[in-house]
């Protein structure tokens, strides 16, 4: 059986330590599947930190940087409103993607936001010249695209990258409960991913852990065509034609 590779881009002031350890379990049941975890190049720093979300699903606060240096809190870019630092976080990326195949890209949070800027910008390289390599992009488009708590990022880089929309494959994740990607903040995503299906968790601002979303997970990143059925139920999960909304208010 071949092994499918997928990028793993964690959220924003965890890192590829923390966000490998907090999904674990989903590691041990995804056989035939290589996650690769990538830390952020951003360091950030207490005053990156003090204009965060603040959040403890989203800090990982539990974990200690000055005792590892891997857990160190990082981000792909340091403002939660702008991109300031993209650039440094596409040229990690462009040079990533070029040393080996990918399958797909799985992000959380601001690592969802940059998965899917990524699968749009392999689409259309030469909206972002130093994306390139030798006039050329660093990697063929992806075949999915996984988004948990994803949003798309403002501003005129994102837009450029973006509009009108995107066509790889994603399936974004959403909690029901989440009071920091709300589903307003997720819709301005959903409304450029024309290749979507969406699913929801009746939890917060996180990735589902349970049984159900670990198998569904792994059978979708080994073969995201198939027809796989939904780990929250059909009430609370939208087809990829289908809209984003689910059946009831989230919020």
């Amino acid at each position: 059986m071949t092994t499918r590779k997928v990028l793993v881009l964690h959220g924003y002031a965890q890192s590829a330590a923390i966000f490998s350890k907090r999904l674990g379990a989903l590691r041990k049941t995804c056989k035939g599947v290589d996650l690769v975890f990538l830390d952020a190049p951003h360091v950030l720093s207490p005053v990156d930190l003090a204009e965060s979300f603040n959040a403890p699903e989203e800090l990982g606060t539990s974990e200690t940087a000055e005792s590892d240096p891997a857990l160190q809190p990082r981000g792909w870019w340091r403002s939660r409103t702008n991109l300031v630092g993209i650039e440094d976080s596409l040229v990690l990326l462009r040079d990533t993607l070029r040393k080996d195949h990918y399958d797909g890209v799985f992000g959380f949070s601001q690592g969802a936001a940059l998965a899917a800027m990524l699968a749009a910008l392999l689409e259309k390289p030469h909206v972002v010249p130093y994306f390139l390599v030798d006039g050329k992009a660093p990697h063929e488009p992806l075949e999915f695209c996984i988004v948990a708590a994803g949003f798309r990022p403002r501003g005129e880089l994102g837009d450029a990258i973006f509009l009108p929309s995107y066509s790889t494959q994603t399936l974004h994740i959403l909690g029901r409960n989440d009071v920091i990607v709300v589903e307003e903040r997720s819709k301005t995503l959903l409304d450029v991913s024309a290749n979507k299906r969406v699913e929801w968790h009746d939890g917060g601002h996180f990735v589902p852990s349970k049984a159900n979303w670990r198998n569904f997970l792994r059978d979708y990143m080994n073969d995201p065509g198939i027809h796989i059925p939904s780990p929250g139920g059909a009430a609370i999960s939208q087809p990829a034609s289908g809209a984003a909304t689910p059946a009831e208010p989230s919020y």
